[in-house]
């Protein structure tokens, strides 16, 4: 495979030179960093970080390939792929392919020989940023004018470009293209997709639940109408504040269904609730984050992928915070027992990540049921 010369930028001048294991062209975003060890399949089709260039601070990335089982949407969302060494040779049972060749199909542009932990360094230090990747504009300072002049990631409403597009019913086989619950389940839950992850589908399915996925914009009205047991608010890329239509949605349906919101949910479920969302300086994304269980004093190890959050000190006297980050105290999960409302700010459906919050979903159906005491073990 040739490797042709890649720049990597930052819209504050830094720089980093590279090459091309994917494809050649440009692409643009803001530059994030994810400090797992393994699952970069799912991190690449969580539609959560689309708009973004990932970057992966464990140096060996590829030496597992690509499966077909792995997959967290139906494509690659990233808008670019920064490692330190690509490995092309791959091993692993399931695998059907090479990492760059499933790249490459994908149009996606990845880049490796980037000093990552140099580059992590300085989003740490100075925040996240735009940046951009070009096989092309070889230039500095002329790429440095079109990374400027490219879209800014805060303020922009990205849900929309990861939404589906038509209502479909998700249960024990899987997808399907019906636009109804087909009362073959326990519990019926209505989810509002933002850039849902497969993996917290199949989590209500394992747990005797059927689906129906509406697009973002579905209104509060029509979701009633099929009268769901509960419903779920998926994850989602981008700045929460701009969504305010979905804030609107989400007000209408408080108090008449029980409500579970994970990641982008959850902070459209605090700004429902009368909070504002902030950015943090370069986020929590990895699968070894540390939250306090407020409820029963234990501490998860979490999957993460978020950029902004809640301010908890605007929430009503009566939510209840149930959970915050041990790195920085950060807002991690609410609940308001009044409403039968929960949210966390991180990923309880592991994918990928450590199993320690899947109660969640267990505490939610719990709510379904109608108890509001004791749903957190």
């Amino acid at each position: 495979m040739d490797r042709h010369k890649a720049l990597v930028m930052l819209e504050d001048g830094t720089y980093f030179w590279g090459k091309s294991f994917t494809i050649t062209g440009e692409t643009y975003g803001e530059i994030v960093f994810n400090t797992g060890m393994t699952g970069y399949q799912e991190i690449l089709t969580d539609p959560s970080y689309y708009g973004q260039i990932v970057t992966m601070t464990y140096p060996l990335i590829g030496n597992y390939g690509i499966n077909s089982e792995d997959m967290e949407s139906e494509r690659v969302q990233v808008a670019g792929f920064i490692i330190r060494e690509y490995q092309p040779f791959y091993s692993n049972w399931r695998a059907k392919k090479s990492l760059g060749e499933w790249l490459t199909e994908n149009n996606v542009l990845g880049v490796e020989g980037i000093d990552t932990r140099a580059l992590t360094r300085h989003l740490r230090l100075y925040g996240s940023m735009k940046g951009g990747i070009t096989t092309e504009t070889l230039d500095p300072k002329k790429f440095l004018e079109k990374i400027k002049e490219s879209p800014d990631y805060v303020g922009r409403d990205l849900v929309q470009y990861v939404t589906c597009k038509e209502p479909y019913y998700y249960g024990k086989q899987g997808k399907e293209r019906l636009a109804s619950f087909k009362g073959e389940a326990k519990y019926k839950i209505a989810v509002l997709d933002c850039g849902l992850k497969f993996n917290q589908l199949k989590l209500f399915v394992e747990r005797d639940a059927e689906c129906l996925v509406f697009p973002c914009y579905t209104s509060a009205e029509e979701i009633l109408a099929h009268n769901p047991d509960g419903i779920f608010l998926s994850n989602g890329p981008g700045d929460p504040a701009p969504l305010q239509h979905i804030v609107k949605t989400v007000k209408q349906l408080l108090g008449k269904k029980p409500f579970f919101g994970i990641c982008l949910g959850h902070q459209i479920l605090g700004q429902a609730l009368g909070a504002t969302t902030y950015k943090l300086k370069f986020g929590h994304r990895g699968i070894n984050h540390p939250v306090l269980n407020l409820i029963n004093k234990k501490v998860e190890i979490t999957s993460q992928n978020h950029g902004f959050c809640v301010r908890k000190e605007e929430l009503p006297k009566d939510t209840v915070i149930t959970h915050v980050n041990l790195n920085d105290d950060t807002l991690e999960g609410i609940f308001v027992p009044d409403l039968r409302a929960m949210s966390v700010q991180y990923h309880p459906e592991n994918a990928p990540g450590p199993h320690d919050s899947v109660y969640l979903f267990d505490s939610f159906l719990k709510l379904v049921e109608g108890k509001v005491e004791n749903i957190y073990p």
